[in-house]
């Protein structure tokens, strides 16, 4: 895992290309050739650009394809045997290596943006509640 702090600069720079062109096409300039980015790897460029955007810092990690359940369990903030209690629940997928459970990352991932998605409506609905009620 890496962190990069993102100069005051930077942040400027991505804020103005995200405005300007909110899905921009990269190209990759070498010293004899010139490369089309890959719109998956697009993808990827759009989303640090957006994070620089926003400040602060930022941190790039990579983790296997298959995740182990300790690793897993720290994705998604949750303990161990949450995890696993998740896992016999049949709440997330997972498969087994020998005796011990193993994940996909991109289940991981899925999993981790649809629960912030139900928190994200949850949220939004108590504030249509609040705002039916007025609440303050």
């Amino acid at each position: 895992m890496s962190t990069v702090t993102v100069s005051e600069r930077q942040e400027r720079l991505a804020r103005e290309l995200v405005a300007q062109t909110p899905d921009p096409r990269f190209t990759a300039i070498g010293e004899e050739t010139t490369v089309e980015v890959p719109a998956e790897l697009g993808i990827l460029l759009r989303e640090v650009l957006r994070r620089v955007a926003e400040g602060g810092s930022l941190t790039l990690k990579s983790l296997p394809s298959e995740l182990t359940t300790t690793v897993a369990a720290g994705e998604l903030g949750v303990s161990r045997p949450t995890l696993v209690r998740m896992i016999r629940d049949g709440e997330i997928a997972a498969h087994k290596v020998g005796s011990h459970h193993r994940l996909k990352l991109a289940d991981v991932l899925e999993f981790r943006r649809a629960r912030l998605e139900r928190q994200r409506a949850a949220f939004e609905e108590l504030r249509q509640l609040e705002d039916q009620h007025g609440v303050e």
